[in-house]
């Protein structure tokens, strides 16, 4: 079914359904409970969740329907625990999994916040140089007749159209921007992708990757789903499509009987050296799942002091490029008048 949640919806929905079930409370009078006090999109899951289960399908049966809201390592998690009877401990820690995804990404996001801020600020300042100031200068430029140079010609040209044509440019700006919002939301790896371009970004989206791909790794170990199955499952949470065709050989290496370790041990530029002897040394020892949860933590550190260091380093950057703009557009306009004062100065 189309129906999408939010991650603090998802998050809501299964931390109620967790917390009724450690208290003892029946599955079905959990779902009722819920029903009572959701609404929207959490309701009508809700609804159709009770309408299943009083048919007899199991949780994840149900939760299958809403791809759009619960993703693969979500339903074979809830699958894997009804199957062992540990349902309960398996929603609390998924309910745990989604607080520190979520946590993550909105540190993620918010390093994002900074910029966009700044280059919306900027093409406000701009559009409303070229809506209002500009056309008077224009007037003026044209009534001493002050000759102009080929930046001035440019901003004047730009302005003339914007305020001659102002409804399309307006119509124009507004559908142009929403499908470019809409383009990166529904091709949210190309862009990721493509942005990875760059060495700086490519380093930072490859420890998002690692420290989701280990955080999910953790997690559906711990609820006994056998390590091709989580691997497979893994690859729905990483961005970069070489990571996650390195996710699909490391499958065919364990499925045919070799260790995790020599299976992603094929790409060493995406899988960290200290990395493989960890998971290896694991391995050994039986304890892969407490490694890949910790793995997930130390690369969450690493990417918060990334985001910061990033942060620290676009600020000056930013403002840099943002007085470059205004002092072009300021210099573009008066340039000319210094011309003129020049020549009457002159004669």
């Amino acid at each position: 079914m189309n129906i999408s949640l939010s991650t603090q919806e998802k998050l809501s929905l299964i931390t109620g359904l967790s917390t009724l079930i450690a208290s003892g409370i029946p599955i079905l009078e959990a779902v009722e409970s819920l029903i009572e006090e959701s609404k929207d999109n959490s309701k009508k899951i809700l609804l159709q969740l009770k309408e299943d289960l009083n048919q007899g399908k199991s949780i994840s049966e149900s939760l299958a329907r809403f791809p759009k809201s619960f993703d693969p390592t979500t339903i074979n998690l809830i699958k894997a625990a009804e199957e062992a009877g540990t349902l309960e401990t398996s929603l609390k820690d998924l309910t745990q999994s989604i607080k520190k995804d979520a946590e993550f990404m909105g540190q993620v996001r918010s390093a994002l916040a900074y910029p966009i801020l700044v280059v919306i600020v900027l093409l406000l300042v701009l559009g409303l140089n070229l809506f209002f100031v500009i056309p008077r200068v224009a007037d003026v430029f044209a009534r001493l007749k002050i000759p102009t140079p080929l930046p001035t010609k440019i901003l004047l040209f730009v302005s003339k159209i914007i305020t001659t044509y102002t409804i399309p440019t307006i119509v124009i700006t507004v559908l142009g921007s929403a499908v470019l919002f809409l383009s990166v939301r529904a091709n949210k790896i190309f862009f990721i992708n493509f942005i990875s371009a760059f060495p700086i970004i490519n380093k930072l989206i490859l420890e998002i990757d690692l420290t989701r791909f280990c955080r999910s790794m953790a997690l559906l170990l711990k609820s006994g789903i056998p390590i091709t199955d989580a691997l497979e499952f893994s690859q729905d949470v990483v961005f970069k499509g070489e990571f996650r065709n390195l996710i699909g050989e490391a499958v065919k290496a364990v499925s045919s009987g070799k260790k995790l370790s020599e299976g992603l041990k094929k790409t060493k530029k995406l899988i960290p050296n200290f990395m493989l002897l960890i998971i290896e040394a694991a391995e050994s020892s039986g304890t892969l799942e407490k490694s890949m949860q910790d793995l997930s933590e130390q690369f969450n550190d690493r990417v918060s002091t990334r985001i910061k260091t990033l942060t620290t380093l676009i600020e000056p950057l930013l403002l840099i490029i943002v007085g470059l703009m205004v002092g072009g557009i300021m210099l573009s306009i008066i340039a000319p008048i210094y011309n003129l004062i020049g020549n009457i100065r002159g004669r």
